[in-house]
């Protein structure tokens, strides 16, 4: 297929690429930084200069060409602020962005949509022992500031699932780790000796390797069905102190720094909101059964190259 990628660039973008490059895809990918031409051709991608949130030059920049598919993984998580705002600028790229990236599907007569989503659509709250699948209500506000994420979620749902005539699917991934992903970004805060670990009690979440996540979004674009959500998650939730504790071991950081849940919440509001107060556990039974993905790395330790025998030391929980 001939796809048009945007987030070529992102945390799923470098493993995207070589996995759609490995089953023969081609690949239009959008840059807004000329300078990142160099990078998209040396893995095999087409660049295209435009701006997925200046509608009117994303038209200009893929008129006259054709694709078969267009593919949405574009974020600006490096440009998130310490406090989540309605403005966020990945938020907007799920409405607006969603929108021009439809746009331009039929511009380019494309019939297949695939968009990012998150598993956290389902609500910023406990879910409880009860494993969440793709029937579970989803982008329902439960009255925190994860409403934002979750209704921007929801709503590039419901718009490449009501694209007239382009089949839309949607991949609700888990909180993404790996090369260049949250996994990085929190060693980082862990080198610079951040207090970012809840000290007593804190939510439990599903992640997944970028790897896994670029052969899913594969998955979904040969094989999803219109209209259809997947979740695309690892086999094994973990505490938010596990995560960190494990990131620590195996980015050889200084041990996290404990600190009680309301320090957290000051710091970083949505990070208080993620850590403490939502816990989930979510099957990804329905793209086993439908795409045939299964993740490759079924936890956090084995895909950060630890030994599973292990376990990560988990203090004052």
């Amino acid at each position: 297929m001939k796809v048009l990628l945007a987030g070529a660039t992102g945390a799923i973008g470098g493993p995207l690429l070589a996995a759609m490059a490995a089953r023969g895809h081609e690949v239009l990918a959008i840059i807004r930084n000329p300078a990142d031409r160099e990078r998209i051709t040396d893995a095999g991608a087409v660049p295209i200069v435009a701006d997925v949130m200046d509608r009117e030059g994303l038209l200009r920049a893929v008129d006259g060409i054709g694709a078969h598919a267009v593919m949405h993984q574009a974020t600006a998580l490096r440009n998130a602020g310490r406090l989540l705002r309605p403005d966020d600028p990945t938020l907007a790229l799920r409405r607006a962005g969603t929108a021009h990236l439809l746009a331009a599907a039929r511009v380019m007569g494309a019939r297949r949509f695939v968009t990012q989503s998150l598993i956290t659509g389902y609500g910023y709250r406990d879910h409880g022992a009860r494993v969440l699948t793709e029937d579970d209500a989803f982008g329902e506000p439960v009255g925190n500031v994860g409403d934002l994420v979750a209704t921007a979620s929801a709503a590039t749902e419901h718009q490449v699932f009501d694209a007239e005539g382009i089949d839309g699917i949607a991949l609700r991934y888990g909180m993404f780790y790996g090369p260049r992903a949250f996994s990085d970004t929190f060693a980082d805060l862990l080198r610079k000796h951040a207090p970012i670990r809840p000290w007593r009690r804190s939510g439990t979440a599903c992640f997944v390797h970028v790897d896994d996540a670029a052969e899913a979004a594969v998955d979904a674009l040969e094989r999803g069905r219109d209209g259809q959500a997947y979740n695309v998650v690892d086999d094994a939730p973990v505490t938010w102190q596990t995560f960190l504790d494990t990131v620590a071991e195996a980015h050889h950081t200084p041990r996290p720094i404990s600190v009680p849940g309301r320090v957290i919440r000051l710091l970083v509001p949505y990070l208080g909101c993620l850590m403490l107060d939502t816990s989930m556990c979510v099957s990804h039974a329905r793209a086993t059964a439908e795409l045939g993905w299964v993740p490759a790395m079924p936890d956090i330790r084995t895909g950060l190259g630890l030994s599973v025998a292990g376990t990560a030391p988990d203090h004052d929980r």
